[in-house]
């Protein structure tokens, strides 16, 4: 598991591609406890003259409760053989069981944030921004009655791409 710090303008990456099909895992905690979900929404851009990305995190996903505690969190991106470890971790809660061990994925820690050893590439993150999706203001109202026929809006996370590792 080793991994190099990568300057953000090296990279070369389809985030359409990253985010919307191949997914990515949000992370957060410390190196007592920590939990991750799976997200196929989010962005990568500038925001405030600061790479940036956005997150969505719904309100009762366990994962949120971390993220809202802590200053920073990771994404991170995988090879499609951990599709299954994806796939596990976006539908069972860490709340309930340990997903984590059972998607057989390595806790990593990258200045006190935790990842996962087995990414091929992790963003620590540091929150700048969040603010909830807002029913009012949709232009479409279509997108409110399909995304979210439960009202459980997302929160939007911006926050500043402090570093960037890569597998080796």
């Amino acid at each position: 598991m080793a991994f190099k710090e990568v300057k953000i303008e090296e990279l070369s990456f389809n985030p359409f591609t990253k985010i919307g099909k191949e997914w990515m895992l949000i992370t957060a905690g410390n190196e007592e406890k920590c939990n991750t979900m799976t997200a196929s929404w989010g962005g990568v851009g500038v925001m405030w003259g600061k790479n940036a990305v956005t997150a969505y995190i719904r309100p009762q996903r366990y994962t949120k409760e971390f993220v809202d505690r802590e200053d920073a969190f990771t994404i991170s991106f995988y090879d499609e053989k951990y599709r299954k470890a994806l796939s596990l971790c976006g539908t069972v809660s860490g709340k309930e069981t340990d997903k984590i061990s059972q998607a057989h994925l390595t806790p990593y820690f990258v200045d006190g944030v935790p990842a996962f050893a087995e990414a091929d590439m992790i963003m620590v993150c540091k929150k700048m921004y969040h603010d909830e999706i807002k029913p009012e203001n949709f232009m479409e109202a279509e997108i409110d009655g399909k995304w979210y026929p439960e009202k459980d809006y997302h929160t939007m996370y911006i926050a500043e791409v402090l570093k960037v590792l890569v597998r080796e």
